[in-house]
């Protein structure tokens, strides 16, 4: 009997895990266009906060590597690749246009403070990262 309690629990977390995976995408896909802002009807195409759920997908599948199902790992690889695909696509359409509304004024008035808040060595420099997508 305990074998299937633990069978039919296993079953719910992966259905929920499946479920987190795909709420995460979902966000992604409305930072990325793909999905119009329901407060709008817009599209929008949010760079930055799209490579913040991607990136949290991406930490998801190495932190669970090898502790997934077939079923778990097929869908995070294919929402993953599906995603990064389509943020090159559309960072490289908004690369052309100007980048007005990619960024909000309250980022823009922000980033002179942080450039002027403390001068970085270049020891530290080196220590941050960015990631890309091909863009």
């Amino acid at each position: 009997m305990p074998q299937v309690q633990t069978s039919t629990y296993s079953g719910e977390l992966s259905q929920k895990f499946i479920e987190f995976v795909m709420m995460q995408a979902q966000q992604a896909s409305l930072f990325l266009g793909r999905i119009p802002n329901p407060q709008s009807g817009q599209s929008e195409v949010l760079l930055e906060p799209a490579r913040l759920f991607i990136d949290h997908l991406e930490m998801i599948r190495e932190k669970t590597r090898g502790n997934l199902t077939a079923q778990e790992a097929e869908i995070l690889n294919s929402v993953l690749t599906d995603l990064q695909m389509a943020f090159v696509q559309a960072s490289s359409t908004a690369q052309p246009s100007a980048p007005t509304g990619s960024t909000s004024s309250a980022e823009e008035a922000k980033k002179p403070e942080e450039a002027t808040a403390e001068p970085s060595t270049e020891a530290e420099s080196k220590k941050k990262f960015s990631k890309s997508y091909g863009a």
